[in-house]
């Protein structure tokens, strides 16, 4: 992945969290990784924890960011959420899977979506 890539999936990651935050969800853990893979944001929502995908686009040429979260990534991201779980001493009463897109914008404030539920 080029530098620049990773520049704008970091601040998209970082908006994400704000936004989440501000909505009051408590932030449990960031990046997390596993040999598996990675879980870009992990969350608390009241008794609830949230497995969060961030998707960050510049623009719509290869659809919108939730679109890349095809079968394989819901299937992947489940697999992790079970790892995280066994790994940790949370004990939710339940668990979601949420998606949140971010889009910079050329000018004005960067535009942010959060799908809850999303899969």
């Amino acid at each position: 992945m080029t530098t620049q890539r990773q520049a704008v999936g970091a601040y998209g990651e970082r908006v994400a969290a704000r936004h989440l935050q501000e909505l009051g969800l408590v932030i449990l853990d960031r990046n997390w990784r596993c040999s598996d893979g990675e879980v870009d944001l992990i969350l608390r929502d009241g008794d609830d924890v949230v497995f969060c995908e961030v998707k960050t686009r510049r623009g719509s040429l290869f659809g919108t960011p939730a679109e890349a979260v095809d079968h394989r990534k819901v299937r992947k991201l489940r697999h992790l959420a079970g790892r995280w779980l066994a790994e940790s001493a949370v004990r939710p009463r339940e668990v979601r899977f949420d998606v949140v897109e971010v889009f910079p914008q050329p000018r004005g404030a960067t535009r942010v979506t959060h799908i809850r539920s999303a899969f």
